[in-house]
């Protein structure tokens, strides 16, 4: 009998807890996780060739190769300053040291579009 009361108490507490958890997501205007970012090395990213075109890449090293749309809104960012498409796709055709350079890809999930890629070279 204590056992079973212990274990209401346990429980009722967790759920109090996810609750509180809800609420405080609710209240802070937090919704479901409509972004995802992804960290890519530079020799498994082709970046788009127009404003409306697609961005590829790995988003692991045992992921196959996809495809993600980007729009006129994309910003672009090259160690840390934003720069056109034309730009970006010339700094990252330069990049020297190809494994060491980090790209960032904000891909919008419910749009499936990305939102940024940003380049350190």
């Amino acid at each position: 009998m204590i056992i079973a009361t212990s274990i209401r108490k346990s429980v009722a507490i967790t759920l109090v807890g996810i609750a509180m958890a809800f609420a405080t997501q609710a209240f802070a205007g937090l919704g479901p996780v409509v972004s995802q970012a992804y960290e890519i090395a530079l020799t498994d990213f082709l970046p788009p060739a127009t404003r409306n075109g697609s961005a590829t890449f790995n988003r692991c090293e045992t992921c196959e190769k996809e495809s993600v749309r980007v729009t006129a809104e994309t910003r672009y960012t090259v160690n840390g300053r934003a720069v056109r498409l034309e730009d970006f796709r010339k700094a990252v055709a330069g990049a020297h040291d190809r494994d060491q350079a980090t790209v960032v890809v904000l891909h919008h999930l419910e749009s499936d579009t990305i939102v940024s890629i940003s380049v350190s070279l």
